[in-house]
């Protein structure tokens, strides 16, 4: 599998391969954006930068964490699903959505960020539900905090970048320089057309969809887009996995004509992604069929049963 589209896969963002398409126009406003309606919260506050919407009011504690770029707004579904019978809060880190970046290692940051809204609140056993650089950081969380948690759902994100998993240490991180370092030169609307082609070819099946995401992700700012991609491509969690102690799913999408073109079929993306987590104790992997990396979007209806049914068991 291709190391620039396993990238795209794991992290949301384009990658390096496809900053520039120069057959792409430029992104369009679209008088109607289906996601930029968000459900009006019951509080909105922040924490070291992040922001935090809160949703409902039941017994549980759920924490979503969107993936690079994106908002709040990407969990939508979820949290109409959900909020009756849970507390929902849905954060949105700095630098994303037309937030303000905040200085500092940016994953070290919204790591204590969440480890905040924890405490702060004194969540009692919260769920973690992260997309993409989101779920990285839930498994992050996972191994820092192992008794504070009550379960972790991770949608295709994973504790190492796929296929750097034998590098070593030294040139794991040449590479996230690289790749920080060419993300960071697409701004504007060289920028919006890195997002917009992005979402068609990665994202997501349904072009309409992909098209409104890309609207929106390009709010985002693109050096913090840049730095937290290079800051989790560094990254390789897989020491820490043993001592995540709560039950884990994670969902792997998988949508037909990619899987041909990448000569990895739904069940062989399932067993790779349940390798890349051995160590972690209570595991289980889901494949989310005819979905992209926004699966969410693509299949709310089969996320959001996977979601409910891990809940449930909890």
């Amino acid at each position: 599998m291709k190391a620039a589209l396993l990238f795209a896969l794991i992290l949301g963002a384009a990658a390096p391969a496809l900053a520039q398409d120069a057959g792409q126009p430029p992104l369009q406003a679209q008088p109607a954006n289906r996601f930029a309606a968000t459900i009006a919260p019951a509080e909105r506050f922040e924490i070291k930068g992040m922001l935090v919407e809160r949703h409902g009011n039941g017994p549980r504690p759920l924490i979503l964490i969107p993936g690079l770029a994106t908002g709040g707004w990407v969990w939508q579904e979820t949290v109409r699903e959900l909020a009756n019978g849970h507390t929902v809060y849905v954060v949105t880190l700095p630098g994303f959505d037309g937030r303000p970046a905040v200085e500092g290692a940016p994953f070290e940051n919204a790591k204590a960020a969440l480890a905040e809204l924890i405490s702060s609140r004194r969540l009692a056993k919260p769920v973690l539900v992260g997309h993409s650089i989101g779920a990285t950081l839930s498994i992050a969380l996972a191994e820092d905090l192992p008794d504070a948690l009550g379960g972790v759902v991770a949608l295709d994100g994973l504790p190492v970048f796929p296929r750097t998993e034998d590098m070593p240490p030294a040139q794991r991180a040449a590479m996230a320089g690289m790749v920080r370092q060419q993300m960071a030169a697409a701004a504007g609307p060289a920028f919006a057309a890195q997002q917009r082609q992005y979402m068609r070819t990665i994202g997501l099946v349904d072009m309409g969809k992909a098209d409104d995401v890309a609207q929106l992700t390009s709010r985002s700012d693109p050096l913090a887009v840049a730095e937290y991609a290079g800051a989790v491509m560094a990254l390789d969690l897989r020491p820490g996995l043993p001592k995540i102690r709560v039950p884990m799913l994670v969902l792997a999408p998988s949508y037909g004509p990619d899987a041909a073109t990448m000569g990895m079929s739904g069940g062989e993306k399932v067993a790779y992604y349940r390798e890349l987590m051995t160590g972690t104790s209570k595991l289980d992997v889901k494949l989310i069929d005819n979905a992209r990396h926004f699966a969410m979007l693509d299949q709310p209806r089969a996320v959001n049963d996977a979601l409910r049914q891990f809940l449930n068991n909890l």
